[in-house]
């Protein structure tokens, strides 16, 4: 990999960017890059940058000039580029960063001498080496993205059953023509092949990313090479920091005194910071775990609760609401109903928004809620979203009630968004941030929690409880994490792991990564202290 320099984009605070993506007419994948483009525009958030989302079949002659950087989504197979986005993208002198799909309609046409100005060629686009097959089901492809001596490998699955691939194989091959104008940032590999390709090229203003590094993300994902990066491009470079947050989550009515006690003390005696994922209305609204009768626990009636809190605060703990019940209605949506385990905010089982979604619906919720915690003498300092799931409308709610979240989003290509099928179909994508987004899609600003959680296989008690993410596999994330200059570790631990009935070594896991976390250097802190 080579030594990154800046290239100055107006050298400022804000940029003002502009995002291009297909958006093919008639087509079930109208939005899929319209969704990529959020996701970028989250990150540009980072940056406090200004963003323009606009379909590249939108675009007007001259409109690179207005902004610091454009970026264009190539998300759609041979999409007809307009040919003023082409001549503009060659002249201008503004930065321009192109992923993946038809950059051959630049490159490849002659009234263009493309690789003459930038010293590069498009050779070609690659995908499988091969079809799999139940025999070969991996037969390869560039697949592994080297940065910062890091190996970051591309999620790769195969259903042979029904001859589903579940990647995103597909990558523009490109090669140097003149080392003085163009060189290789970031390189892949096909392991396969033995091949090695550049995965992001640069000349000059003018950036190639060889596919889209917003499928198929993952804390281990390309996806974190281009979040770095991105300070190349914009010619923005943060100061290298590396901050970890740690998260006790679910703490509802139920909570045992004992396991947040034992939790508590231990980081105390580390003199690390923590937050705690309050659930300030307890339901079971069909009596799962009472005997079949319903129940409702406010927080004035949670004495264990609020005994684990009052416990926590002077020992560096600090409270999040995280929903107000934690589950909707009377339904098991999709588990048990009951506070802790379900969906708040949409009906996972229809994947669509539940029947009363609107913004002021939300925020009713989100009020409630605060009022619960404000009464009882808690004062939340950052918001967390059930599951991460919440719909446009209720997302847009969250900043109306809190300054700061801290959490990963889901985030729709409409407000109301038909997830069916068929022609012009919205499309969901989740987002993971390993750095601070000042402002997203939906208003929000977002704390990162980038690492995931410690899970065990607890099937014999749990059916649905069948997964193992071990402490080892969190701190992985973490040293991944490193390689983004101003990265965080942030990860959340379910306290009833400390169960006796479970028989599990929660305790000494969430003892051993927190070490580990704090030896690869990172600085632990809470939401109150990440200024905005």
């Amino acid at each position: 990999m080579a030594a990154l320099t800046f290239f100055p984009v107006n050298a400022q605070a804000a940029p003002k960017t502009l995002v291009v993506y297909d958006a093919p007419p008639g087509s079930e994948y109208t939005k899929l890059s319209m969704a990529y483009g959020i996701m970028l525009k989250n990150l540009l958030a980072h940056f406090d940058a200004t963003v323009d989302l606009v379909p590249v079949e939108a675009y007007t002659a001259g409109k690179v000039e207005n902004y610091d950087a454009t970026f264009y989504l190539g998300g759609y197979y041979n999409n007809p580029i307009p040919p003023a986005f082409l001549a503009d993208v060659y002249n201008t002198s503004k930065t321009v960063v192109w992923f993946k799909y038809n950059l051959w309609q630049l490159a490849w046409d002659p009234a263009y001498n493309f690789s003459t100005k930038f010293g590069f060629n498009f050779s070609s686009l690659r995908g499988m080496n091969a079809l799999p097959t139940a025999s070969n089901p991996a037969p390869g492809f560039f697949d592994t993205i080297t940065y910062k001596n890091k190996p970051f490998v591309k999620y790769y699955a195969f259903d042979s059953a029904a001859g589903a691939i579940n990647a995103d194989p597909e990558y523009g091959v490109t090669a140097v023509t003149d080392a003085a104008k163009a060189t290789v940032m970031v390189s892949a590999s096909n392991p396969k092949t033995a091949e090695v390709a550049p995965y992001i090229m640069r000349s000059g203003n003018f950036w190639y990313v060889a596919d889209l590094p917003f499928s198929y993300i993952g804390p281990r994902d390309r996806y974190l090479v281009l979040t770095d990066i991105l300070h190349d491009m914009l010619a923005i470079n943060h100061a290298e920091s590396h901050k970890a947050m740690v998260r006790l989550e679910d703490v509802g009515a139920l909570v045992t005194v004992a396991s947040m006690k034992s939790l508590t003390d231990y980081l105390y005696g580390k003199r690390i910071p923590f937050s705690i994922a309050v659930i300030p209305r307890y339901v079971d609204a069909l009596g799962v775990y009472n005997g079949g009768i319903p129940m409702t626990v406010p927080l004035s009636q949670a004495s264990n609760l609020k005994r684990a809190i009052n416990y926590a605060l002077p020992r560096g703990g600090e409270v999040v609401m995280h929903g107000y019940t934690h589950q909707y209605s009377n339904m098991r949506n999709k588990h048990t109903g009951v506070s802790g385990d379900d969906y708040e905010f949409w009906n996972i089982v229809d994947n669509t928004p539940v029947a009363e979604d609107s913004t002021a619906w939300a925020l009713g919720r989100l009020n409630a809620g605060l009022q619960e915690l404000t009464s009882n003498g808690y004062s939340p300092v950052a918001w967390e979203t059930p599951h991460y799931h919440a719909s446009p409308l209720s997302s847009k709610a969250v900043p109306l009630a809190f300054n700061t979240t801290y959490q990963r989003v889901v985030y729709f290509t409409a407000d109301q968004p038909n997830l069916a099928g068929g022609i012009n179909k919205d499309f969901a994508v989740g987002q993971i941030f390993p750095y601070v987004i000042k402002k997203d899609h939906y208003g929000q600003r977002i704390l990162p929690e980038n690492l995931g959680n410690i899970e065990y296989d607890i099937s014999n008690i749990d059916p649905t409880s069948n997964f193992n993410y071990t402490w080892q596999d969190i701190l992985t994330n973490a040293q991944y994490a490193l390689t983004v200059r101003d990265g965080y570790a942030s990860f959340f631990f379910h306290p009833f792991w400390l169960e006796p009935a479970i028989g599990k070594p929660g305790l000494a896991d969430f003892k051993k990564l927190v070490a580990g976390i704090t030896a690869l250097g990172y600085t632990w802190t809470v939401p109150s202290k990440i200024l905005p």
